[in-house]
């Protein structure tokens, strides 16, 4: 059984900084959205829009065609999909049940087997883009799944963003994004090595980005968050928190595979020292601020130090 998603009602679970923005461009596609989140009052913005309130998952899943979930660690989209009372015990035969959480691929096989079961669709379809690309509806979807209920939900995805790949069967998405973020843990201590550098040699740091970020050395990181770096900017676009969950999850599932990540596990061992520090509410930039005590890379004279 499948349905018919022209006039879907959607349900959205997760609406932080980055759900808040897609809900939204799902809303302005002409999608009705009905919503969950744990504090209502986080979403009040959202329902002046005229979002629809669900006072839990399962509620929520009832009266969806769809299910979006952009929640904050495994655990969650465990006991969102999985547990007793739970969005698969809900949701309608045919309903499309799509994670958008960074999580582990053994956990998305183990939803799709489970929606399976019940008549149900599910994908894995994490995000990169940060909040910039979920304002701008402009993220990077990694899907993982059937082929049928990608190409269905395909209109879904289009609103939120434009990079849109089925990668292959459940979990490919997860095992996508795992890669994603294996790439940039190493570039961001790369970004702000470059900056302490320039910072040390006394050089204008603006004048350093301007040359640099178009050549060789160019990246979504050096373009989109040196800035914010430079300015001491670090609130999140995406939170240290989160990304220190997704280095976890990409080194176990490279110790699965008896593989070794060296830089990967250099990446994750200087965000736990800026976590230790209590920098976990801000964004992944700030893994500057192990280098520099002062916040912001123009900072003044004594405040740095080396990891």
């Amino acid at each position: 059984m499948t349905v018919q998603l022209d006039n879907a009602r959607i349900g959205f679970i997760g609406t932080g900084v980055m759900g808040s923005s897609m809900a939204k461009h799902l809303q302005q596609g002409g999608y009705k959205l009905s919503i969950y989140t744990r504090t209502k009052a986080k979403a009040q913005e959202l329902l002046d829009l005229g979002m629809e309130w669900k006072a839990s998952p399962g509620e929520l899943a009832a009266e969806c065609d769809v299910v979006i979930t952009m929640v904050g660690y495994p655990s969650d989209v465990r006991a969102l999909y999985l547990d007793e009372g739970g969005v698969i015990d809900h949701a309608r035969p045919g309903t499309y049940l799509i994670n958008m959480t960074t999580s582990s691929p053994l956990l998305a096989k183990q939803i799709y087997e489970s929606a399976r079961l019940k008549g149900l669709h599910a994908l894995d379809a994490p995000v990169s883009g940060g909040d910039v690309g979920a304002r701008n509806g402009t993220l990077s979807i990694m899907v993982g799944g059937d082929d049928q209920a990608f190409n269905t939900v395909l209109p879904i995805f289009e609103q939120m963003g434009n990079r849109i790949v089925l990668q292959g069967g459940p979990g490919a998405g997860q095992h996508t994004k795992m890669v994603n973020q294996i790439a940039i843990a190493s570039n961001m201590v790369g970004v702000c090595e470059a900056l302490v550098y320039a910072a040390e040699a006394g050089l204008d740091l603006k004048k350093v980005l301007s040359s640099i970020e178009t050549g060789a050395a160019g990246s979504w990181s050096l373009s989109n968050l040196a800035p914010r770096i430079i300015e001491g900017d670090f609130e999140p676009g995406f939170y240290v928190k989160h990304f220190i969950k997704d280095m976890e999850i990409a080194l176990q599932v490279a110790d699965d595979m008896k593989i070794e990540l060296p830089g990967l596990s250099l990446a994750r061992q200087l965000y736990a020292r800026i976590a230790e520090a209590g920098l976990t509410e801000k964004g992944t930039h700030a893994l500057y601020l192990a280098w520099d005590k002062n916040e912001g890379a123009q900072g003044g004279e004594g405040g740095r130090y080396h990891p």
